[in-house]
């Protein structure tokens, strides 16, 4: 038999004894009691939550704060108990969330943003149910941080500022509380200055009004000045959930609402239900009437404007949207619309290939993310030439102009991305470019009706014939040797000669027998602003320079918060596009307030914030100092950005790049580093000499002896310090150190008047020893 004194000698409890002596002595244990850092916390998470829903427009909220608070409420009661059987209960769940995220990650392999925010929100909901017996709440801090971090990079707009404040605001204190329960420290008494007493008050409000307005005046200096590079590191780009196709999809037909009326239901009519025929009608005021296959220029009226959808690109630029070759006299059409090209990608990615064209000229990756805001034609907007597009639909077609067509409309919501190759608008290049155009080139672009041809070439000839006298008297800087030149001038011409009405339906409609480029050229000097485009075109084609209609959106109104554009229906209308042999098509526009140039690549957005701060500031000022000082920083900026973009290229140039980026970037490092000690250094020895003679003295004593290795700890008083240093210098040191402190003291607390002159001989003769 068993000895069992012997064994209760090791073990004298019995097994549930001693596991609830350990769970006792366990240091999780000591519970959180602090009512308002709890409180803090979860509405730390709810606005996380809230957050997540604003900018993704999801409904989390609906049932995440709820239980966010029935689980807060409920820890709070069950503090110190173990709860064994609900963190089995946790646990489970844990693992149901978890595989719930991997089933929903395989239909959003492109954008898991939405998912891991649904993942985070649930294993927050559960361990609110499992903080009773925890001190440390920093893991639901942590998770209201990284929902608001995805809400930020979901948000399209500014309704996400203030939620971004008011989480700051409620961040700070409870910071605070949290820093002092890790202290332990659990109760704090401060003066309230209203009633003149101590009460249980927990925060020093000035003090947190004044760091939330530092943070906050300090955070938006950085965003203004902070410059800001296009790019994408990473390759997989938002884009909606996969779209179902039924039926089969030819890319034939393109599905505009604005031109769906009464019946209509082969998408080509007018606007109002008319047919294409020149007959007189109205403009659909909330759809643009260019995003068809066949458009008729001979309508009127104005669009209400309406944001249409918001883009995030690397770089300003037109979206593209469609182009037409064939002019009708009265408006234009897509003559081979039944000419397309079908493209499936694979049920794996979200990814199409597109055929590009082939141009001899430098091009500029750039990658954009539409998202839609209201509902558009099944066109699909992007900058020119795209190569890749990550689109939610299981096929693409692209017409001859290329253009992009989509099976089914381009309703709300709806995101997809875009890669372009878009090539450098080099005007010495395309100055140089030959005239010897394709055949295929010649057959499409250059059709005008017989009507009109041999009237328009005389026109056009004359107009670049005034240029020639004028250059050969002196007047002219421009030479019109060159395809490009000439397209230029004749654009600038029509912006300056001729002009828009005021009222949108001063313009009489065209006849049967009218034509719209005759009219505009020699009836009403003038026209609505896709008239200029078509104008431009024709008389392009009647001289032999190859032009087609391009229709799209202008780039919209830049908002530096967001880093989107936001694009408005009234931000679509039609330029031309100019082919030029081996450098392939590229845009003018001939429309007065517009920029001749669309903007494109060569524009750069990296002080764009501190740009329109400057346009800002700039209406205060007389105009010749806002014409100096445009100069000057314009040119600084315009150093600056190359020199960055200059440095940054070097680590895409291989290896002997990347090894000099490197050499570079230590170098610049160093004489960094090397003036900010410096800077440092002329700031101590100014505030040295701002002080008394005896202050300053100790101060150079103080900051000598942490250069050796022992600082003064700001606890200790001057005696106290003095003390320890007998034990870590030499006698003779530690005795200068002491009577120079001595000395402070008493001139400091004592009013007494020190030796300065025998102290000061002294403290040299200390610092030439060490020497």
């Amino acid at each position: 038999m068993f000895n069992l004194t012997r064994i209760n000698r090791f073990w004298p409890l019995p097994l549930s004894d001693r596991w609830r002596q350990n769970m006792q002595k366990s240091p999780f244990s000591e519970v959180e009691d602090s009512i308002p850092l709890r409180v803090l916390v979860l509405a730390l998470v709810i606005i996380g939550i809230v957050a997540t829903d604003i900018a993704a427009e999801t409904t989390f909220s609906l049932w995440a704060v709820p239980l966010s608070v029935v689980g807060a409420v409920w820890s709070y009661y069950r503090r110190r108990n173990a709860n064994v059987p609900v963190k089995f209960c946790i646990a489970i769940g844990m693992l149901i969330a978890l595989g719930a995220f991997f089933g929903r990650l395989l239909g959003e392999l492109n954008d898991t943003r939405l998912a891991l925010a649904e993942l985070l929100i649930q294993l927050q909901i559960l361990h609110s149910f499992d903080t009773p017996r925890r001190k440390d709440l920093g893991y639901s801090i942590v998770i209201g941080l990284i929902l608001l971090g995805i809400a930020a990079t979901l948000s399209q707009t500014l309704a996400f500022a203030p939620v971004l404040l008011l989480f700051l605001a409620i961040a700070l204190p409870t910071l605070v509380l949290n820093y002092r329960s890790q202290l332990g420290l659990q109760q704090l008494k401060i003066k309230n200055d209203k009633l003149n007493k101590k009460n249980s008050a927990i925060f020093d409000f000035k003090f947190l009004v004044l760091s939330f307005m530092i943070i906050v005046g300090l955070g938006l200096a950085i965003f203004a000045v902070l410059p800001r590079f296009p790019g994408y590191q990473l390759r997989t780009f938002p884009v909606s959930s996969p779209i179902e196709v039924k039926g089969s999809f030819t890319g034939r037909s393109i599905i505009n609402p604005g031109y769906v009326r009464q019946g209509n239901a082969n998408n080509q009519g007018s606007g109002n239900g008319q047919s294409q025929n020149g007959q007189p009608g109205r403009l659909d005021n909330g759809f643009y009437y260019g995003f068809n296959s066949q458009i008729n220029q001979n309508l009127r009226g104005e669009m209400k404007p309406k944001v249409v959808m918001r883009v995030r690109s690397q770089a300003e630029g037109f979206w593209r949207v469609l182009a037409f070759d064939h002019y009708s006299g009265k408006g234009w059409e897509v003559s081979r619309n039944e000419d397309v090209t079908t493209l499936k990608r694979s049920p794996w990615s979200y990814q199409i290939y597109l055929p590009l064209p082939a141009i001899s000229v430098k091009t500029q990756e750039v990658v954009q993310t539409y998202t839609m805001v209201s509902d558009l034609p099944n066109l699909i907007p992007a900058m020119a030439n795209p190569k890749e597009i990550y689109f939610p639909t299981p096929m693409l077609a692209v017409d001859k102009e290329n253009g992009l067509r989509s099976p089914v409309g381009l309703s709300e919501d709806l995101t997809y991305t875009v890669i372009s190759e878009v090539p450098y608008r080099d005007r010495t290049l395309l100055g140089k470019a030959a005239n010897n155009y394709p055949q295929q080139i010649k057959n499409h672009y250059l059709q005008i009706p017989p009507e009109i041809a041999e009237k328009v070439k005389q026109r056009t000839e004359e107009i670049l014939l005034t240029n020639y006298n004028r250059e050969q008297v002196g007047k002219s800087t421009k030479s019109l040797d060159s395809t490009y030149e000439k397209v230029l001038y004749l654009a600038q011409y029509l912006k300056q000669h001729y002009s828009i009405p005021e009222n949108p339906l001063d313009l009489p409609y065209l006849g049967e027998k009218d034509d719209l480029v005759e009219a505009f050229l020699f009836k009403y000097k003038g026209g609505y602003p896709d008239h200029f485009s078509t104008v431009l075109t024709v008389m392009l084609r009647s001289v032999g320079i190859p032009a087609r209609l391009v229709a799209g959106f202008s780039p919209g109104e830049f908002n530096p918060f967001t880093g989107m554009y936001v694009v408005k229906n009234t931000d679509a209308y039609a330029m031309t596009e100019v082919y030029f042999p081996k450098y392939g098509w590229f845009t003018f526009d001939p429309i007065p307030s517009h920029p001749l140039i669309p903007p494109s690549i060569e524009d750069t957005q990296t002080f764009s914030v501190l740009r329109q701060f400057w346009h800002w500031v700039a209406g205060w000022l007389p105009s010749p100092v806002t014409g100096l000082l445009n100069n000057v920083f314009g040119t600084i900026f315009s150093w600056v950005s190359r020199a960055i973009a200059w440095f940054f290229a070097l680590f895409t140039q291989g290896w002997l790049g990347l090894l000099t980026g490197s050499i570079l970037g230590t170098t610049i490092a160093f004489f960094g580093w090397f003036g900010w000690v410096q800077w440092r250094e002329w700031l101590n020895r100014r505030w040295l000499k701002k002080l008394p003679a005896m202050e300053s003295l100790y101060q150079k004593m103080l900051q000598w002896t942490a250069q050796k290795g022992l600082g003064k700890h700001p606890a200790q008083t001057p005696l106290e310090y003095a003390k320890v240093s007998y034990q870590h210098h030499a006698p003779a040191t530690a005795e200068v150190i002491d009577e120079i402190s001595q000395a402070y003291v008493g001139w400091r607390y004592g009013g007494h008047t020190p030796d300065l002159k025998r102290l000061q001989q002294r403290w040299h003769e200390l610092k030439k020893t060490y020497k």
